[in-house]
């Protein structure tokens, strides 16, 4: 029987900060699997270390012991260096603010991750714009942020986020600022990406929005307390059906 690795792997988890004389433990000994191709929501008060984890698992922080391995690699030790090209290569994030740059257009957003991977001009375009339409936003291309609502910014972002192709989706809260109809428009597209193999993992503190996931984690002062797979995700599309009839072109 041929054993597959999982695409992430923490151990034994810490983090711990310190400010002035006082240490503050945000992660006490996490440990657990994610697989390739899985949607897994992770949930928790404020104060609870989703956000560390999700720091974590995005290279953005290191942690203070336990080791994260991250498609076979051991990326708990790495250089800021080499934490960048793993973030460039294998993740792609969407925040809850967009995190848009108001001065460009759509396209130049999505652009940016290829330019700093020093890509051909018209390589950026093609893919930028590929990704836009993706995500249902062809004829908003060329609109900055401020002409567009918060679900095509949401969108923008997602784009930006698939540009290089990642193995992972880190959703950090991407319908907190969104309308109810609008974020399962978002789900709608996250679901779709997932089908294709990208494997997302997304904070919320929303229960009816984690109930998309397949698989929901809960923290609780730094703690794993439960990791639950869900027996019958909501499928995005149908709800959006069913409470407006409108079509929903461009949504996977």
């Amino acid at each position: 029987m041929v054993t597959v690795e999982p695409l992430i792997s923490v151990r034994n988890l810490v983090k711990t900060y310190h400010l002035g004389d006082h240490a503050v433990h945000a992660l006490h000994g996490v440990s657990l699997d994610i697989a390739a191709g899985e949607f897994v929501a992770v949930m928790g008060p404020s104060g609870s270390g989703k956000s560390t984890f999700m720091n974590l698992l995005g290279c953005l922080d290191t942690p203070t012991s336990g080791t994260y391995h991250l498609d076979g690699a051991d990326v708990a030790r790495l250089s800021r260096d080499q934490l960048a090209a793993v973030r460039n290569r294998k993740l792609g994030f969407v925040f809850q603010t967009f995190n848009l740059l108001p001065r460009i257009s759509a396209v130049e957003n999505v652009e940016l991750p290829l330019l700093y991977n020093g890509a051909a001009p018209r390589e950026r375009r093609s893919k930028a714009l590929a990704r836009l339409h993706q995500v249902g936003l062809q004829g908003r291309e060329r609109h900055h942020p401020s002409q567009l609502s918060g679900g095509e910014q949401q969108r923008v972002a997602i784009a930006r986020a698939l540009v290089n192709g990642p193995s992972v989706i880190l959703a950090d809260e991407p319908t907190g600022n969104l309308d109810t109809r609008t974020s399962v428009e978002i789900m709608a597209i996250l679901q779709g990406l997932n089908r294709e193999g990208i494997t997302i993992v997304l904070v919320t503190h929303e229960e009816d929005i984690a109930r998309y996931a397949g698989r929901i984690i809960a923290f609780r002062d730094g703690r794993v307390r439960t990791d639950n797979p869900v027996d019958a995700p909501m499928r995005a599309n149908e709800a959006i059906c069913e409470s407006d009839p409108r079509p929903t072109d461009g949504i996977p």
